[in-house]
């Protein structure tokens, strides 16, 4: 029914209008021959119009004229008199850092192979407060062509995974058209990296191009899940047979809304987002927002060895956004209290997030992925378990700038979400949670989801993931390094607000090795570290009576 109202959309109307005109002047030029003479103009144009709408929607390579042919035209007309202007006059800086829409600019151009170099100096004013950099060096290395891989797995895993230092974070099927799915794991197939399924589990989608897939596991268990929502281990073990699936990520807590769960109103759940959830048609899909396979730091750490086994010994870790820092050094305790580690933690900054959030949540909770990160990293350094586990992170994170900056603080990998679904096509129109995505990225709307073609945006996906590496071995070895691990924070400056230019490393609080468990770490980590127990993630007494 969708596809047989196609030519009735209202976005539509310009090119329907342009047919409507056309035939109308041909029926009246063959009934008034002789008035010919005043018809060829308006024809001429109306034909024009009409080949021009029909080309836009049946072309392949961009999105939003197949969905908006013609008045399309107008978008691109203002890119080319000015590249900027559409964002300066229509969209304006929106992360709130001078000329962050920029980085939108050079996603695109480094997908579609072009040349992302530009004029006249830095885009920055280089003098103002929160300004960064990286020191270059005068003795610079040759550029690696190294693919820059990481070995994700400890003692207890049996199938280690050798992962790209740059993967696609986690994007649920549902909030994004199929298309889109289709298009990101293409590409992740084709460059060789990972796709993170988001927390509505693994859809047909995900599977049909055979790109490495990251299953990740919410509180609504969707995918291995028993009718009244709690965990399945039958289920569990028979998806995560799946050569596919190469890691399995417990969800805790997301960077745009930490401890806020979720509802997909029955209206929306069809039946094929049912029979993926493992769902019931006609009731509210649920996430809570806490879990209920666990509730103590000690628990959660046995649930992920549970999964570790179930999945036959694949990466076991989870995700993250940092909240009370007492709680995080809850588990390091369960860590050292077991012996069972995860074999990776992912970081997600507060920043983060490519879907609907209320607003207070998405701008005021949570703690922002460097100092999330920087937390984490000291944390387990000072506790002696940073060996053992690999750390990911994820938050705006689309250039190879952004992503030496937070190697340098203790990532071994990136995660990124907006930046590959820019590379798909998306152009931040802010409609994701209408329905209404004006290029079919975010939406369920078959008639808008056609103008994703997927070979063609798979293959943009696969090159902004090519040229943003390239990138990143490019910085590093102006820095005269040769690998991105050895990036450290005293590489990097940051200019203060009072006009101070310090390090990373005077910035950020790190602790060094066993630190933490010598009672030492600063104000920062000695009363948290007091405060956690292994038992639970309420504090002990001393922190309530500091607090007074």
């Amino acid at each position: 029914m969708q596809n047989f109202l196609l030519p009735f959309a209202p976005r539509y109307l310009a090119l329907t209008l342009a047919l409507m005109f056309m035939l109308a002047l041909v029926a009246s030029w063959s009934t008034y021959p002789a008035w010919g003479s005043w018809f060829a103009l308006p024809a001429t144009l109306a034909t024009g119009l009409s080949i021009l709408g029909l080309r836009d929607l049946m072309q392949k390579r961009h999105a939003i004229l197949r969905n908006y042919p013609i008045i399309a035209h107008f978008r691109f007309l203002l890119e080319n008199i000015r590249p900027e202007m559409r964002q300066y006059f229509f969209e304006g800086d929106k992360d709130g850092m001078p000329f962050a829409r920029d980085k939108r600019a050079i996603v695109y151009q480094r997908a579609k192979r072009q040349l992302d170099k530009r004029p006249f100096g830095t885009h920055y004013n280089v003098y103002e407060s929160q300004y960064e950099w990286l020191h270059h060096s005068m003795a610079p290395k040759p550029v690696s062509d190294e693919l820059f891989r990481v070995m994700i797995g400890g003692k207890h895993c049996l199938k280690p995974y050798s992962a790209s230092i740059f993967n696609i974070s986690a994007m649920s099927y549902g909030s994004l058209s199929a298309n889109a799915i289709r298009a990101l794991n293409k590409g992740a197939k084709l460059g060789g990296f990972a796709h993170d399924t988001g927390e509505g589990s693994v859809s047909p989608y995900h599977r049909e191009h055979g790109g490495d897939i990251i299953w990740e596991i919410g509180s609504g268990y969707f995918g291995c899940r028993n009718p009244d929502g709690t965990f399945s281990a039958e289920k569990f073990t028979a998806a995560a047979a799946d050569p596919q699936i190469k890691m399995i990520e417990v969800k805790l807590s997301q960077g745009a809304k930490p401890g806020h769960g979720g509802v997909l109103p029955a209206a929306k759940v069809t039946e094929e987002i049912a029979l993926i959830r493992g769902v019931e048609m006609g009731r509210d899909c649920i996430s809570p927002a806490s879990h209920s396979a666990f509730t103590t730091p000690l628990e959660l750490i046995h649930f992920i060895d549970r999964l570790r086994s179930l999945s036959g010994g694949k990466p076991t870790g989870f995700k993250l956004c940092i909240g009370h820092p007492w709680e995080f050094l809850s588990l390091v305790k369960a860590m050292l209290e077991t012996g069972i580690t995860p074999d990776f933690i992912v970081v997600d900054g507060k920043e983060g997030g490519t879907g609907a959030a209320p607003l207070e949540f998405m701008d005021h909770l949570g703690m922002p992925l460097r100092d999330a990160l920087a937390f984490v990293h000291s944390a387990l350094v000072g506790s002696g378990l940073r060996p053992q586990i690999r750390i990911g992170c994820s938050g705006k994170i689309t250039s190879a700038f952004d992503m030496a900056r937070v190697m340098a603080l203790g990532a071994d990998w990136c995660n990124a979400a907006r930046g590959f679904m820019f590379a798909v096509g998306c152009i931040q129109a802010q409609q994701c949670h209408t329905g209404a995505c004006p290029t079919g990225v975010a939406t369920q709307d078959h008639t808008r989801q056609r103008a994703i073609v997927v070979p063609d945006k798979a293959a943009r996906v696969a090159s902004f993931h090519r040229e943003t590496v390239k990138a990143l071995a490019e910085l590093v070895a102006a820095a005269g390094l040769d690998h991105p691990r050895d990036l450290s924070p005293r590489h990097f400056m940051h200019r203060a607000h009072d006009g101070r230019i310090i390090t990373f490393a005077e910035q950020y609080h790190l602790l060094q090795p066993g630190e933490l468990l010598h009672g030492n770490g600063g104000p920062m980590f000695e009363e948290a570290w007091a405060a956690a127990r292994s038992d639970t993630f309420s504090p002990m007494e001393p922190l309530k009576l500091a607090a007074e």
